[in-house]
């Protein structure tokens, strides 16, 4: 049983679950309280035996990032700093949980994804987009930085690119978004139900085990020297080779049928 909560919808369709952010008239900003309700969500989410989970925003609008009301107390002296690195360090915890499900992660991006929802963007497996999203690093402009996002949009963009787009807290529509590769498919207006439809159906194929393993080896990567690599490669794919999953994957290859994780 996944724990409910004010903060977010969900909505199960099979073996994929959307997490529906649902404060379209705040533009669905990451306040503390929906921070602390998807840390909840992720750690059941790591537990669950869903293949897919899809991040969407209701009222056309995926994330506007922070939430700056939050940020008033500090302009009015009531918040120490260590109120503000415990917010800080808060949302990293969501955007390391998100990057960690076991899942495939989908980021349906309708409207803006702005600070830390592009941030939150990046942490996703993939991004679909309507054309007419907007992205942006808007910090910059505000005095601000993106700070505990800056991993994530480096690992996805590139050094380059993810400065470029901080320093100057530029707008980017969708077509450009997927020229720079912050987005992978692109969805027509008021076409994003089709896409993630027809994104369910091709990745239907993928073992989900494999899946699993595959993302934690690509998280581990850049903290390994090359031999605990060598060494964390080797074991991953004996497990999977002698997994269950892998002998049904094969017979199924070599009689000529689907597996049987296959959807229909």
């Amino acid at each position: 049983m996944l724990p409910v909560s004010d903060h977010y919808e969900l909505e199960p369709a099979g073996s994929w679950l959307t997490v529906w952010f649902n404060a379209p008239q705040a533009r669905n900003p990451l306040t503390p309280g929906r921070v602390r309700d998807l840390l909840v969500l992720c750690a059941a989410l790591r537990d669950s035996d869903l293949r897919g989970v899809v991040f969407r925003g209701r009222g056309g609008v995926f994330c506007a990032g922070g939430d700056l009301k939050a940020f008033e107390g500090v302009l009015r002296g009531a918040s120490s700093r260590a109120d503000v690195l415990a917010l800080s360090l808060q949302a990293a915890s969501l955007f390391d949980a998100v990057a960690g499900l076991p899942q495939l992660t989908v980021m349906a991006v309708e409207g803006a994804a702005m600070a830390g929802g592009l941030g939150l963007a990046c942490c996703g497996d993939m991004v679909l987009a309507e054309e007419t999203a907007r992205f942006a690093l808007s910090e910059v402009r505000l005095g601000l930085t993106p700070a505990q996002i800056a991993p994530f949009v480096v690992a996805r963009l590139g050094l380059r690119t993810a400065r470029r787009l901080m320093l100057s807290g530029e707008s980017v529509s969708g077509e450009a978004a997927r020229e720079i590769g912050l987005v992978d498919r692109l969805a027509p207006v008021g076409g994003m139900d089709a896409a993630l439809a027809e994104l369910r159906r091709s990745m239907a194929p993928a073992a989900p085990q494999a899946v699993a393993a595959i993302k934690r080896q690509l998280l581990e990567l850049p903290f390994q020297s090359r031999e605990e690599q060598r060494q964390a490669a080797a074991g991953s794919f004996a497990t999977a080779l002698l997994s269950d999953e892998a002998r049904e994957g094969l017979s199924a290859f070599l009689e000529k049928r689907k597996s049987r994780w296959t959807e229909v």
